[in-house]
């Protein structure tokens, strides 16, 4: 049976060309195949049910976590925020799935070096920040992430990935495949870049590092190709 690579991406109304730029990315660089949902508010309706938080910067902070429920709670899935830009082959990624682990995840320990991101909206600060940013979800063990708990637990419950019994089911994958753009410093050989501070379809971020990529991706996207 075909290894299909399911992607869950976060979709947020303020960034929709940054969701088609980010699937792009992956498609136009993958050698196996891949299968994309978004995390839309809207299509989430009768499963995600609770409010809005003051703090979430994007429409998906919480819902991220129900990739699990939304696969069935079978095989691997990948969540991926939608402000990134892939510049591997995600079949690298994928073979690093490993069956010991829950969910597999960049482990970054760092403070962020801003007050405020995306149309000034606070950077919050807390214990595992932008782990749960890319999360490789082993599917069969993240049972506890049903709707009724993604609803109801608190976002550092989430986040802080308390949902799983031990901190041992973590599985930790190279810091390049979500390498931070400004927070670290540019890498040619980063695999999976993350504008955490604001994507360059934000003028204030425009002409931050791999902004030239994003563009190159994003006029890939609305390239018409004419044929005779």
């Amino acid at each position: 049976m075909t290894d299909i690579a399911r992607i869950f991406v976060g979709f947020d109304s303020k960034e929709v060309v940054a969701y088609h730029t980010f699937c792009q990315s992956i498609l136009e660089k993958s050698s196996i195949p891949v299968l994309f949902c978004p995390i839309a508010l809207d299509t989430v309706a009768g499963i995600f049910t609770r409010e809005r938080n003051q703090l979430q910067s994007t429409e998906f902070s919480f819902s991220r976590f129900l990739t699990p429920y939304l696969s069935n709670f079978e095989g691997w899935s990948l969540f991926a925020d939608c402000d990134m830009l892939m510049r591997s082959d995600i079949a690298k990624l994928w073979a690093l799935r490993d069956d010991k682990y829950a969910a597999m995840c960049v482990k970054h320990d760092y403070v962020p070096k801003v007050e405020t991101k995306f149309l000034g909206q606070t950077q919050t600060k807390y214990e595992k920040k932008n782990w749960s940013s890319a999360i490789l979800f082993n599917n069969a063990k993240c049972r506890t992430l049903t709707p009724d708990y993604v609803n109801t637990a608190t976002g550092l419950e989430l986040h802080q990935f308390k949902w799983l019994e031990s901190e041992e089911l973590i599985g930790e994958l190279p810091k390049t495949w979500n390498w931070l753009v400004n927070e670290y410093e540019y890498n040619e050989a980063a695999d999976l870049v993350h504008f955490t501070d604001g994507g360059p379809y934000f003028d204030d971020y425009k002409d931050d590092d791999y902004a030239e990529e994003w563009f190159a991706a994003r006029d890939r996207v609305l390239a018409v190709t004419q044929r005779a």
